[in-house]
């Protein structure tokens, strides 16, 4: 017997702004709190454990142990909006889904951790541990929302260990390499239509897994002078979960699909180029530019393992992003620093559902670090984020390839969305 697959409402890695929701698709750029005080304008450039997550080659030629610990609060808000969803079931004309046709701030808050530390071994050789959590979010729809079948929970947690090494070729030149651990855990759910609507209540189901797989960063620096550049690469991660997807509560001739199935599920998160540059035009002020290249179109499907067997297609695109700054010097204790940011979102109209309520966005930002002593460094942060309005309108369907396919004629939008990204941390050099 074909078990149920509602396509579109199992993309076990749609994932959306989420709690934290400062870079396009699902990726979260708060890797370091004096990045986000310059909108991540200079981080493949600047140097020492706190640009580690953008370029290995950063603690080249570093001298002592360098390490930088910080957090971020992530306050995202928006209004994704029915505009005239309609339900298609066998044999009967569409109906309106119904539901609440306004589901407000369906994207959570969310604080994200972020750390590095590095020593140097010899005046040239350098290791370090950088941990993050680079893809995380958490989407919540309730049970009444009119997208309640395309998402209700969209949860993950992806967490990054990048031991890494670096070697200082020249006094000019650093390379840099490591390896990307992630472990990534998922929870999705959604409702499933009754195959009448003359049934009480709606179906549930719910994916569950987890799963432990690597990549790699490579990197290289040149400093000369007034001068920085840099660029780093990190691969795409191929990602396989293992769990499993429950479903419950349908009544009538697809009661005998009630169950619990092991499966598993595959995606890849992106590649990633980063070009950065910095140049000190006067002893106070320095200017920081950096260009992203983001391989998004590896996240073309979620494929799922049998006995489901099935491939729900993602259809993202690959993205750009351009951020300039700015750090000024005021003393040698206190530093003040902005940046903006402009940010392409990888989805696209006709591939947009509720669990991705994306669009393209604009960072504004500014920071502030103040040296305690020669030693110990306070950095903080603050980051607004206004994100562009968005048709929601990716067609879904329950029980895709059965007699009870039941088409979702998405028409939706995403308005009003924004969010503001407070950080705060500290660096520590001896």
């Amino acid at each position: 017997m074909k078990k149920i697959i509602a396509a579109g409402a199992l993309p076990l890695m749609a994932l959306g702004l989420a709690g934290t929701a400062h870079a396009s698709g699902f990726y979260l750029q708060e890797q370091s709190v004096r990045g986000n005080g310059r909108a991540f304008s200079g981080e493949t450039a600047d140097q020492g454990a706190a640009s580690m997550w953008w370029n290995p080659a950063a603690i080249g030629g570093i001298r002592g142990c360098d390490g930088a610990l910080g957090v971020s609060a992530i306050l995202p808000r928006g209004n994704v909006n029915n505009l005239g969803t309609v339900i298609v079931r066998p044999g009967q004309a569409p109906a309106a889904v119904g539901g609440d046709a306004v589901s407000r701030n369906p994207i959570t808050n969310g604080v994200l951790p972020s750390g590095g530390f590095a020593c140097a071994i010899t005046p040239r050789l350098s290791v370090g541990m950088n941990i993050g959590a680079p893809y995380a979010f958490e989407t919540k729809y309730p049970t009444t929302s009119w997208a309640r079948y395309t998402a209700l929970q969209t949860k993950l947690r992806l967490y990054d260990l990048q031991p890494t090494i670096a070697f200082a070729v020249t006094p000019e030149i650093s390379i840099g390499a490591g390896l990307n651990v992630h472990y990534a855990e998922a929870t999705l759910s959604n409702a499933l239509p009754q195959i009448s609507p003359l049934l009480p209540g709606d179906g549930f189901q719910e994916l569950k897994g987890n799963g432990w797989d690597v990549g790699y960063s490579v990197g290289a620096q040149y400093h000369k002078g007034p001068l920085q550049l840099g660029v780093g690469y990190k691969s795409a991660v191929k990602h396989t979960l293992t769990g499993t997807v429950t479903t419950s509560g349908l009544l009538g001739p697809l009661a005998a699909q009630n169950s619990t199935i092991s499966t598993t599920a595959n995606f890849s998160t992106p590649w990633q180029v980063n070009f950065g540059a910095r140049y000190r035009v006067s002893p106070q002020v320095t200017l920081n530019a950096q260009a992203v290249r983001m391989g998004w179109s590896e996240f073309d499907a979620i494929r799922l393992g049998a006995p489901l067997n099935a491939a729900i297609p993602e259809n993202y695109r690959d993205t750009w992003s351009f951020a300039g700054g700015v750090d000024y010097d005021i003393s040698p204790k206190l530093t003040l620093r902005a940046g903006v940011q402009h940010d392409q979102t990888p989805t696209s109209n006709g591939n947009r559902d509720a669990r991705v309520p994306d669009n393209n966005r604009w960072n504004f930002s500014g920071g502030a670090s103040y040296n305690l002593s020669e030693r110990f460094t306070i950095d903080a942060a603050a980051t607004y984020i206004a994100i562009d309005d968005a048709v929601i309108n990716r067609t879904t369907a329950a029980y895709a390839g059965t007699a009870a396919q039941t088409p979702i004629l998405v028409n939706g939008s995403l308005t009003d969305a924004h969010a503001v990204v407070l950080s705060i941390g500290g660096r520590v050099h001896f």
